[in-house]
């Protein structure tokens, strides 16, 4: 068990900067997740972490001790790679088994440790197999297996069950987060799902190029998104940015959405609203602003995703259940202050009026 540090740590690869001054610390038996899209760096803080790479400048720890001049083999850390790479040869039991029979594990041991990880993980009728024999979710589950069966100071996770099917994606990251929890270690997870990234993650840091953007725990992060950026990230459906219109008063979307004048705050351009949180009315006349156009329903059982066109805008509003709204018709929109997010003309986010903060 052991927490991992990253202070000021940067590394190029020729022009290309893939992390860029990142700091970060992931505590002791913590679910740590790096969440972001493709070739944001992800991945290489993981090679650095298990001493794949060598970062340029900074300093890299793992439980409290400097590791940068460590190889891979004396930083003790298992990882579980995005090409899962198992050894072909080796049926899907001795691929489990081999990190233990590398370290001379005693085989009374090496046969508990591989039961036990096979029953969390559904495995144990495929240990027989050969990798060319298993589907991909399954080679996936044994790789995963592999990982677990050792006693590391910390476990790091390539977006570990990408291949598997929708359904047992969402079985696996249920069970990561319970088997990471009853053995108590360090788990740094990567993934650009971002309803993987929410449901298991302790804390998660979003990278962008390279970069942290944001870290802490992800209703937090959902809650209060530091910029346009990681608001636009999390969330599904995603965030309605929209531009702040001032003239007769203060509005957004062509008018269909007014904003009193003391719940913005100074300097903001900008304006997030989550489908969730937007307010979809039948239209009444002679109510302030203008009215909107239902442009989309899309009923998904327990709530419906409508689509609202307000000028050249498109907005999002998600409904519970399967509400009375037709295609056309003329709506009224509205939404609590305190639940608005604003942003500065760089992007960046600003406190809401309407808190106080």
């Amino acid at each position: 068990m052991a927490s991992i540090t990253f202070r000021n740590v940067s590394k190029r690869f020729g022009d290309t900067v893939a992390v860029d001054n990142v700091s970060f610390d992931v505590a002791d038996n913590e679910f740590f997740c790096l969440f972001g899209p493709p070739l944001s760096g992800k991945s290489t803080i993981l090679k650095l972490i298990l001493g794949l790479e060598t970062p340029d400048s900074g300093e890299i720890l793992i439980g409290g001790r400097p590791v940068n001049a460590l190889g891979p083999a004396e930083r003790n850390v298992a990882m579980v790679f995005q090409n899962l790479a198992l050894f072909p040869h080796m049926t899907a039991e001795q691929n489990v088994r081999f990190p233990l029979v590398e370290r001379k594990v005693a085989e009374d041991k090496i046969k508990a440790r591989v039961a036990s990880v096979s029953e969390k993980l559904h495995i144990g009728h495929l240990l027989h197999k050969l990798p060319a024999h298993l589907s991909g979710g399954e080679r996936q589950r044994v790789a995963i297996a592999r990982a677990l069966v050792r006693d590391p100071a910390a476990y790091l996770m390539d977006d570990p069950i990408s291949a598997l099917d929708a359904r047992l994606r969402e079985e696996t990251r249920v069970e990561l987060k319970r088997i990471q929890r009853e053995l108590g270690h360090t788990l740094i997870y990567v993934t650009h799902d971002q309803e993987e990234a929410m449901s298991i993650a302790d804390r998660m840091a979003i990278f962008e190029n390279g970069a942290i953007r944001q870290i802490g725990k992800p209703s937090d992060i959902y809650d209060h998104p530091a910029s346009q950026y990681v608001a636009r990230l999390l969330g599904a459906p995603a965030i309605n940015l929209l531009g702040i219109e001032r003239g007769n008063g203060v509005s957004a979307a062509a008018g269909t959405i007014q904003l009193g004048s003391q719940a913005v705050p100074d300097g903001a351009s900008g304006i997030g609203i989550r489908p969730e949180d937007l307010r979809a009315e039948p239209w009444i006349e002679g109510r302030a602003g203008a009215p909107a156009r239902v442009y989309e329903v899309e009923p998904l059982g327990g709530y419906t995703v409508v689509t609202i066109s307000a000028g050249e805008e498109k907005l999002r509003v998600l409904m519970r259940g399967q509400p009375q709204i037709s295609v056309d018709s003329s709506v009224a929109l509205s939404c609590d202050p305190k639940k608005m997010h604003f942003f500065r003309p760089d992007g960046q986010a600003l406190a809401s009026a309407g808190t106080g903060a």
